[in-house]
């Protein structure tokens, strides 16, 4: 059998409150029968923000998704979550599309993206954790998650809807056929695939820290009262599943994690994809 890497899964806009869509695609995963998100978010509000721009792999996709639910010409704010690719894919493309839309990043993700993008000074806005952003119809807040792999990493929060925006936090793996919300995944999956994504692939520090600043961080965070939550590499989490999947992040210092796959997994995968 030959080696054909899948392409990203397209799911379509998913509004999760009032004029409120998550962008989705799905990557399927190497050599398992699981899938996971890579999801941006649309709000078409007064001034229509755009919260990160997903990857280079769905560009096709991401491009008619987004501007099927907003026009071009309208969108005011180009929000930067953390400047890791499956963030940034199509950001040049998104910005020459709005030529009156505002860059929003931080000065770190600046300086750590200047080498990659044009970035164009008179039109960028840095907004850094604990700030605010107005819309329009709404003032946005930028609150940094618990977890986060990037120093660049800002969530944000939408006290209009409610909508909480985490970044990569409560990152977890779907089946192969991707699902819209947690309560979807079977309990087991998802408890110890949020462990598994966030102690190996989003904050190995976890395991050493200070656990009470860390409550502190989560109490934050669920002070929030969000009534949705979504992320890069999450489905949507919704209704009672809020505070469970916060009492997931909670629990992360103390849990362990099941092993991530080694050499002896890739060898495997191999010898069944790749022929000898």
């Amino acid at each position: 059998m030959s080696f054909d890497p899948h392409p990203p899964i397209h799911q379509p806009p998913l509004e999760v409150a009032p004029e409120t869509f998550l962008i989705r695609s799905a990557q399927p995963a190497f050599g398992a029968p699981l899938s996971v998100n890579l999801n941006s978010l649309v709000i078409r509000g007064a001034e229509p923000v755009i919260v990160d721009t997903g990857t280079v792999a769905n560009r096709d996709h991401w491009l008619d998704d987004v501007f099927s639910l907003v026009d071009a010409t309208d969108v005011r704010w180009i929000v930067i979550s953390h400047d890791d690719d499956d963030h940034t894919g199509n950001l040049a493309e998104a910005m020459e599309r709005c030529p009156d839309a505002t860059l929003v990043v931080n000065w770190a993700a600046t300086e750590r993206m200047g080498a990659s993008f044009g970035l164009p000074p008179g039109r960028l806005r840095w907004l850094d954790h604990g700030e605010s952003l107005d819309v329009g119809d709404r003032v946005l807040r930028a609150l940094r998650p618990p977890v986060y792999d990037s120093p660049t990493t800002r969530g944000i929060f939408d006290p209009t809807t409610r909508v909480y925006w985490a970044s990569d936090a409560f990152a977890t793996p779907m089946p192969g056929a991707p699902v819209d919300a947690v309560d979807e995944l079977p309990a087991p999956m998802w408890a110890e695939g949020f462990a598994l994504f966030h102690h190996h692939a989003l904050a190995p520090w976890l395991a050493l820290v200070d656990e009470t600043r860390y409550a502190a961080e989560v109490a934050n965070l669920r002070a929030l009262r969000a009534e949705v939550i979504v992320a890069a590499h999450t489905p949507v989490i919704r209704g009672g599943s809020v505070a469970q999947a916060i009492d997931h992040l909670a629990a992360l210092p103390s849990t362990v994690p099941p092993p991530h796959p080694d050499q002896q997994a890739l060898t495997a995968i191999l010898a069944n994809t790749v022929p000898a």
